[in-house]
């Protein structure tokens, strides 16, 4: 399926998705995040992509925020839809789904360029990358998970500095904070998040998914991740990648996991 805000290349089970507005510094609207969540549901169910990398067009921006003009004029109930479907849409999607998505942060990821990047499952960051939550100098807050995903990460008072702030952090300042998991030069970037991707892509696609769903179900309200881990572990042993996993392993062998 074609993506007109988007490019997209597959190769050796690894899928890699540019947002491709580079005039507009990749900033998301509407028809982005249609974009965006139609392919990622498309490359989920994909049996042949094992990880999945985010980026930007360009050298300047992962993505530099939300498009303001589409909805400066919004009355409170659309803004309220406005948020409530990108969470359904793409933020919530992409941190549920089974195929580990990896944020390769190429400059400046602000407002909902930030958010995005904050519900992928890893976040690698070149090292002229800024990182912000600029939203309460426009009068309004995060909207699209900031205000919930960002404390997890760096803790409450980091978040709460960042946000009432609305400063932009560096990338090692990031890294420092647990923002990101690396951070690299720009023209290692996309190198370093498929050497990522080439790990995660030789393990069991079901058990990687089973782990996303335990270790989400930690920050749900009412579910108690020990419970939950321990039942996606029994389910695991359900599975034929177990039994090709531990087959292989018994047998001194790689294994070669279905998965999906």
């Amino acid at each position: 399926m074609a993506y007109p805000n988007l490019l997209v290349e597959q190769s050796d089970r690894i899928a890699q998705v540019t947002i491709n507005r580079p005039d507009k510094l990749n900033a998301l609207n509407i028809s982005v995040i249609d974009d965006v969540s139609k392919c990622m549901r498309e490359l989920d169910a994909n049996p042949e992509v094992r990880c999945i990398i985010l980026t930007g067009a360009g050298d300047k921006a992962f993505v530099a925020g939300a498009d303001i003009s589409e909805f400066a004029g919004f009355t409170v109930e659309e803004g309220r839809n406005l948020s409530a479907e990108g969470h359904r849409k793409l933020f919530d999607l992409i941190e549920e789904m089974g195929t580990p998505v990896i944020a390769a942060i190429n400059g400046f990821a602000l407002g909902g360029g930030l958010e995005l990047a904050m519900s992928c499952h890893m976040r690698v960051a070149s090292d002229n990358a800024r990182m912000g939550l600029p939203e309460v100098s426009l009068g309004v807050i995060p909207g699209y998970g900031g205000t919930q995903r960002l404390p997890r990460l760096v803790g409450k008072g980091r978040a709460m500095e960042m946000i009432t702030t609305a400063q932009m952090i560096d990338a090692n300042t990031a890294l420092l904070g647990g923002l990101v998991n690396h951070v690299v030069a720009s023209d290692a970037l996309l190198e370093k998040c498929r050497e990522i991707a080439s790990k995660i892509a030789r393990n069991s696609p079901t058990a990687i998914g089973y782990a996303i769903a335990a270790v989400n179900a930690g920050d749900e309200g009412g579910v108690d991740g020990f419970e939950e881990e321990i039942h996606l572990f029994g389910e695991a042993f359900g599975t034929d990648d177990f039994k090709e996993g531990t087959s292989a392993f018994l047998e001194k062998r790689k294994p070669d996991f279905k998965g999906k």
